[in-house]
């Protein structure tokens, strides 16, 4: 039974009808290639690595956020900025096993909370609209930067400007490139979740492209009320159901988060998506000949 939902979900992002939402656990297994180190994607592991290798207080502990906020404090919003450009803008690391699958369908559409660039990588032979989050600025009353990627480099351009018929990578908490922005410290998340639920988060055209769509939560698990948060205004006016989340032991607290709005819970993981997807990919070939 799993499998087959697996398989359906599979061939629905293939096919653009199902939209991929990218968690932490999408770069499981991802290492930078010198020294073996896994790259720092969930919240613990980030936290660590922005504290030199060495753990925080239980209290700063509970999410990335909070200790990107303590961070600020004593050592200025730029001490936080510079470890993300380094960690993700500077450092090399190897490819995830998803963003390899992801890279040979390419759906239409992406949202990817992780701030790395392996995504923006998967695209990079074709053109795209980039999204990003942005916060505490001003001179605008929005929170996202467009930028438009021809093949070659990424120039910034309005929202009037958009080609609907290029894919589009949401990437809401930021990443080093085509230049540093990030959504980062609590103080950010605030200003930023802010306007995301009064609507100045997202561009006018995701907001007519995204209502009735269905979504796959791939390597996110729904602990945190920020994640949650996050991700409740992210798919607004989806469909209903808006979709299946990929989680191998939920919590309850996970189940009722789910139940409540109407995701439904498979019992696998990414990999075992990727097999599923292998599988389909030879049944329609078997199919074809």
């Amino acid at each position: 039974m799993v499998t087959e939902q697996l398989k359906t979900l599979a061939r629905g992002i293939a096919a653009g009808d199902i939209v991929p939402y990218l968690g932490p656990g999408a770069l499981a297994g991802v290492r930078d290639p010198a020294n073996g180190e896994p790259i720092p994607a969930d919240s613990d592991s980030l936290i660590i690595a922005l504290n030199n290798g060495k753990p925080m207080s239980a209290r700063l502990m509970w999410e990335f956020p909070r200790a990107a906020m303590d961070v600020e404090l004593k050592r200025g919003r730029k001490a936080v900025h510079r470890f993300l450009d380094t960690t993700y803008g500077q450092r090399a690391w190897t490819r995830a096993p998803l963003h390899d699958w992801l890279q040979s369908c390419l759906p239409p559409y992406v949202i990817d909370i992780n701030r790395d660039t392996q995504l923006q990588d998967s695209y990079a032979a074709r053109p795209h609209t980039l999204v990003r989050g942005i916060s505490r600025i001003g001179g605008t009353d929005y929170r996202f930067r467009l930028d438009h990627y021809d093949g070659e480099t990424y120039r910034e351009l309005e929202q009037d400007a958009v080609d609907p018929a290029l894919p589009v990578l949401f990437k809401p908490m930021g990443s080093p490139r085509p230049d540093a922005t990030y959504i980062a410290s609590d103080a950010d998340y605030v200003d930023y979740i802010t306007e995301l639920m009064g609507g100045f988060a997202i561009p006018s055209f995701l907001k007519t492209y995204r209502q009735g769509r269905r979504y796959a939560f791939l390597g996110l698990r729904f602990l945190r009320d920020t994640d949650r948060m996050v991700m409740s205004d992210m798919i607004y006016a989806a469909a209903a159901p808006p979709g299946w989340a990929l989680i191998p032991e939920p919590t309850q607290k996970e189940q009722r988060f789910c139940e409540r709005l109407g995701i439904e819970i498979i019992a696998a993981d990414i990999p075992d998506l990727l097999r599923a997807a292998g599988a389909a990919s030879e049944g329609a070939a078997d199919r074809a000949a």
